[in-house]
């Protein structure tokens, strides 16, 4: 691989500026798909007002980025080892740009659904390569630092999201949604371009165009069928179909994965200890913490009568509790490592999630803004621990392919996150027979997520007690404390 990795040795002050400033200028984008991911679920009304659209055929605007996504995101690996990471990452930001200013000239629901692919494979090369910048540039000892940075500011696009959602569609107009993007990704095109280190493997690998277009085919089956578990847009024998066609051609993926040396999602990498408990644990996790978005502003608005401003104002907590963990993660890993914290954290954070199926209507703001801040904070500190430790064993030339399917992971987890969440819902909303959702149809919703993430602790307890040492700094604190005592007991 060819780049110029600075050596470890080297304290914060004295590493080179790029390497210094490599997690913020990720995080640029970051930020910019996390705002746009968060704004567009606002502003869906007004745009299929102004559209004379149904509001449920709508989704297909949120559907086709996700569908974008899950396709395009196995590619990035490559690409980046191919092409060069700082090519393919700001060129990745201008194909998210200029789908964005598209979207906002759109007027139909085609033009818009046909403009959100456009952005989703920006989107699908952007994040994913933007990381592997990071952990191809960042010693590994440094790397918990790293993602804390890179990721607090991307914390802001969903915090601020609904808030400027809101905001724009009240007073201005929905386009200008996507037109913010435009500074931001013009801002993030120039640094990468100035900043960041061209790395790339010398020798780069061939592409697996059958993998991949056997993936493309149940990411995108799964993903579509998941987003519509739940839901009235497709009629539930189609769903099943749709999940049916992933799940088989999930599997002839994996048949054709074991007989090639270098595929394009690589299930070998699940032989990892420490890679198989970030992937399956996180997973597990992600489900319930991503049922979190689309439960909580229903629950506020729907079941409790607040209104969008009110909801947004409530919820920003949890992205306010996120950004006061990031500061604190490094430390806390260092000290008692990455297994203790995941098992611990796990299910801490399942407990706070079924705790709000205890909110009602009644319930003090303060308390639901105290739940919330605690959410925040504690599944902020349980992804930076998932996101960093999946590397810790993964050889350098695997990188890529690591990075590639933990993205993959992460994106139809979240997903699932939301389908599991609405489906709970609806099933229960049938059982009661009400015809409106009430505050008690969202209890068992909140109780089998935050389940799900307390089940996510078990992935955690085969590891050793200093797994992913060399990134937390963990085994360094305990050899650096029982130096003194063996220098004693030889005296």
């Amino acid at each position: 691989m060819s780049s110029d990795l600075p050596s470890s040795d080297l304290p914060p002050s004295d590493l080179p500026r790029a390497v210094r400033l490599t997690p913020f200028i990720v995080a640029c984008a970051l930020f910019m798909e996390n705002l746009d991911a968060t704004v567009i679920a606002t502003a869906l009304p007004q745009i299929a007002q102004s559209m004379g659209e149904d509001p449920l055929r709508l989704s297909l605007a949120m559907t086709s980025y996700m569908l974008a996504l899950a396709v395009f995101l196995p590619v990035s690996g490559w690409a980046a080892d191919r092409y060069g990471a700082r090519k393919v990452f700001a060129s990745a930001i201008g194909v998210f740009t200029v789908g964005s200013i598209l979207c906002g000239l759109s007027n139909g629901l085609y033009e818009l659904v046909a403009a959100r692919v456009v952005q989703g494979m920006g989107g699908a090369m952007m994040v994913p390569v933007g990381r592997l910048i990071l952990l191809r540039t960042v010693p590994k000892e440094r790397l918990v630092r790293a993602m804390a940075q890179m990721t607090t500011p991307a914390l802001v696009g969903p915090a601020l999201g609904p808030l400027v959602g809101g905001f724009i569609v009240t007073y201005a107009s929905w386009p200008w949604i996507f037109y913010i993007n435009v500074p931001i990704g013009l801002i993030g095109i120039v640094l990468v371009l100035r900043l960041i280190p061209n790395v790339r493997e010398e020798e780069s690998e061939p592409f697996d165009t059958r993998g991949f277009a056997i993936s493309a085919v149940a990411l995108a089956a799964l993903m579509f069928g998941l987003e519509n578990v739940g839901r009235t847009v497709m009629p539930p024998a189609a769903v099943v179909g749709v999940l049916a066609l992933g799940v088989a051609a999930a599997w002839l993926y994996l048949r054709h994965a074991h007989g090639i040396a270098r595929p394009v999602l690589d299930p070998t990498l699940l032989k990892l200890p420490t890679y198989f408990a970030s992937v399956f644990g996180g997973t597990l996790f992600r489900i319930g913490i991503g049922a979190v978005p689309f439960l909580m502003p229903l629950l506020l608005q729907v079941g409790f009568g607040r209104t969008a401003f009110e909801s947004g104002a409530l919820t920003f907590a949890g992205a306010v509790g996120a950004l006061t963990m990031k500061q604190l993660a490094g430390p806390i890993l260092r000290r008692l490592g990455f297994r203790r914290v995941l098992i611990a954290n796990a299910l801490l954070s399942g407990a706070i999630l079924m705790g709000y199926a205890a909110f009602r209507p009644e319930t003090a703001h303060w308390v639901i803004l105290g739940a919330l801040l605690a959410g925040g904070f504690f599944r902020s500190l349980q992804f930076t621990g998932l996101n960093s430790l999946a590397y810790a064993e993964v050889p350098k030339p695997r990188l890529s392919r690591a990075n590639t399917l933990a993205n993959v992971m992460q994106q139809v987890s979240l997903s699932l996150g939301v389908a599991v969440g609405a489906l709970v819902l609806h099933l229960t909303q049938a059982y009661s027979g009400s015809g409106a959702l009430a505050p008690a149809d969202f209890v068992p919703a909140f109780l089998t997520v935050g389940g799900m993430a307390c089940l996510s602790a078990l992935f955690y307890v085969p590891l050793s007690p200093d797994a992913g040492a060399e990134i937390s700094g963990h085994r360094a604190r305990a050899r650096a404390k029982e130096a003194p005592r063996a220098m004693e007991a030889a005296d």
